[in-house]
Parts: C-alpha cells; structure tokens; sequence
C-alpha cells in the first residue's frame, strides 16, 4: 500500500495521538480502594460496615480523651472539674491518677530515693545488648555485655558487691570444667561438667565466698527487698531474665531432643512435654510453694528470683520447640555437608546448623518472647505486684477508688509499645539476613 493511498483510508491514521493521562479510576488512592476496598459488594459492604464502627469507637473515645483532667488530687476532684465544664462524670478521662501515682505504676514500692538505680539498670542493659542486637558494634563491648547481668542485679537489689562477684565466679568454673573435662573425657562430658560445677559452687559454696570477702573488705549499696518491686519495672526484671536466659536454655532442649543418645533424648522430651503441658499459672504456684522444699534446708530463697527461674524453664521448652522446627526445616545436605568438610558436632552446629535454623526460627522466638513478656502480669495471682496488682491497690485507695478505664489505657499502651518494639526488631533482622544471603 503506497504512503498516499495510507494517508486517505479513513480507518488508518497517518499520526501518533499525544499522550494522556491515565484514567483517574486506573491510578492513586482511587485505584487502590476500588481494588482492596470495593473489589466486590461483599467487601463494598464490609468496608462500609468496618468504618461505621470505626467511627462509633471514635466518635466516644476522641472526646473522652480531649476532655481528660490531668491536675486533680481524687476522682470525686476530677468529676467535680468535670461537672464545671458542663461534662458527665464520664464524659472525660480522669488521667489525674496517672499523674498523682506514675511512680507506684513505674516502680512499685521501690524507694524513691532510689529510682536512680533501675534508671541506671536499664540504661546499662540496653547499652550492654546492643552488641547483641547490631553485629556493626566493636566486638569489644561483649565485655559489658558479659557484665551487665551481674550489675543490673547489684543495682537492682544492693546489698554487698561480692554476691554478684561470687555468682559470676560460678559460670568461670562452668567454662574452666567444660574445657578440662571436655579435653580429658569426651564433649558431652564436659557439657555436663559446665552445669553441674556451678550449680553445686551456687548451692554450697557462692554464699560462703560473698560472706567471707565482705568480712574482708565490705563494698555495698543499701539493700532493697524484693516485696518492694512492683509496676512495669516487676515485668521488665522478670520478662528481660527470662528472655535472655530461656534461649540458650530453649536451644540446647532443642539440640537435646535430636540427639542419638537416648538418656539425653529422653530427658529432653520429658521436660519439655511436662513444662508445656501444664499452665503457667500453675507452675507460679509451684515457685511459690513448692521450690523452697528442693533446696537445701534453711535456705531462704528470693519469691522473685524463684519466678524468674520457673518462668525461665517455662519459656524455654516452647523455644525449645520452635528452635526444634527450624532444625527440622533444613534439608539434610546441610548435615551431610557439615560433615564431608570433617566437622565434629559441635562445630557444625556453631557454623553450619544453627545458624540457619536460628534464622528459620526468628519469627517463632520472638512471637514467644512477646507471649512471655504479656504473661508476667500472671505473678499478681501469686502476691507480687505487677502492672495490674498497682491498679489494683491505687483502685483501693480512697482517693481513686472507681477509676477504672484510665488504668488500664495506659498498663495497656506500655505494652504495647514494649512488644511491638520487639515485632519492629524481629522484622528488622529477618530483612537484615534475607539481605546478607542474597
């Protein structure tokens, strides 16, 4: 077909069209609520549905907040201020009380001339676990890391400097046991040796060492008894141990309940099938009742410490099970690869195995780690005073008897924003190792 003939056909264009926009339908917001929003009449009308509610909430609790009163010494004060304003005793919060006992929700009964010492607690353990948290630290702050533990417990409850020394001393002679009784013996010998040299030393001979040595040269803080901690700072403590404690614990359940030996395999199982098989709850009471009986007699042992160590073993048979997974999920060329390079068990663990099951298992751990740290406020049923047992006892008071809602939005929001900073974490790292492995 000759140019001039293409040019006069009606049906066949001899020019390019200028470029348009794209519909408004086919781009930005509107795009993207016809396709997630109204991409169907079900969802049309749920939409419309979910933002009723939406409003409803909203429309009640927006001027519940705007019309709060932050100044007053009691509830009847607050609806009195209320009731000033031309506002219901209900039309406003009555966040006065967060204002007037802040510091018995935060620190418990803790003395107030102390609360230095959490403060600095906490400022040294977050210092102490960034090294553990970012790999781009110098390596050099593993050193502060190692000693942190030992000073928040100072801090946190005082009394004379050579207990924490002492207690240190025992995960020495763990590590000293398991390097001679591993090079003379065998690994699993030396495994064994590192648990029970220091727990033998704790039971027997720790005391006796702090007591002696402060005899010599006495170094101390005042001492604060445990009955004295309460509010968010009884969770941090109890929820922060058993985090950090329940891990190693959780990962070596794990590699026990695969290994050949059927002594090791078998006791593994055993714990882990009793501890998950019975509530939390239960195994509170039991620290509370029970664990003193096990222990040497008239030995006198902490209701806190003894929370933590069950809440530990708690936590760390459901890691133990999600650690067990991503052991599972790797291909068996991993092991085979492990060994064709002459590997022994615990160095293809520490460089091949667990590192990858680890990553597998992130999202499983942390999902505990926010579970465990949710359920601390279950030790209020056994006399501490948690988050819950404060409201509960500012609730009693004359002053603040009937408030209610006030309370619990902010319990509520410091979880919060605890355990969503440890989701944003977890995400973090999963992009951090899918980025590296690429």
């Amino acid at each position: 077909m000759s140019e001039t003939h293409a040019q006069t056909v009606s049906y066949v264009r001899d020019s390019m069209l200028p470029e348009q926009a794209p519909p408004i339908t086919e781009t930005g917001a509107i795009k993207w609520m016809r396709e997630n929003l109204f991409s169907s009449v079900l969802n049309g009308i749920l939409t419309v549905v979910s933002l009723y509610v939406v409003y409803a909430v909203l429309a009640s609790v927006i001027p519940w907040l705007f019309n709060s009163v932050w100044d007053a010494g009691s509830l009847t004060e607050c609806r009195e201020i209320l009731a000033a304003q031309g506002l219901g005793s209900h039309d406003g919060a009555c966040f006065a009380v967060l204002n007037d006992r802040w510091h018995q929700l935060v620190f418990g009964y803790y003395p107030s001339e102390l609360y230095w010492r959490p403060i600095l607690a906490l400022i040294l353990f977050l210092v102490g676990i960034m090294p553990v948290l970012f790999t781009s630290l110098p390596r050099k702050m593993f050193i502060l890391t190692a000693a942190v533990p030992f000073l928040c417990f100072w801090l946190l409850w005082g009394g004379s400097i050579w207990g924490p020394i002492a207690i240190a001393l025992g995960f020495a002679l763990g590590v000293g046991a398991m390097k001679v009784v591993g090079d003379t013996l065998s690994p699993l010998a030396g495994l064994i040796a590192a648990v029970a040299v220091p727990v033998i030393y704790w039971l027997y001979g720790a005391g006796y060492i702090a007591g002696e040595m402060q005899n010599l040269l006495p170094i101390g803080i005042e001492f604060v008894e445990s009955r004295q901690f309460g509010g968010f700072m009884l969770s941090v403590v109890i929820g922060l141990s058993a985090i950090i404690l329940s891990l190693p614990l959780g990962i070596l359940l794990a590699l026990g309940r695969q290994s050949d030996l059927i002594i090791i395999k078998t006791s593994a199982v055993v714990f882990i099938e009793v501890i998950r098989g019975v509530p939390l709850i239960v195994w509170l009471f039991t620290a509370q009742l029970l664990l003193n009986y096990f222990l040497p007699p008239g030995t006198n042992f902490d209701l806190t410490l003894r929370v933590i160590i069950m809440v530990t073993l708690f936590a760390s048979a459901y890691i133990a099970e999600v650690v067990r997974g991503g052991l599972a999920a790797l291909p068996t060329g991993q092991y085979e690869g492990a060994d064709s390079l002459g590997l022994d068990y615990w160095q293809s663990m520490q460089l091949i195995i667990l590192p990858q099951a680890l990553k597998i298992s992130i999202p499983g751990i942390v999902n505990t780690f926010i579970g465990l740290f949710k359920d601390t406020t279950l030790v209020v049923f056994i006399g501490l005073f948690d988050p819950l047992g404060i409201a509960g006892a500012v609730r009693a008071t004359t002053e603040w008897n009937g408030i209610y809602w006030e309370l619990f939005v902010f319990i509520g929001l410091m979880f919060f924003i605890a355990c969503f900073s440890m989701g944003r974490y977890s995400l973090f790292l999963e992009k951090k190792l899918q980025r590296e492995h690429r």
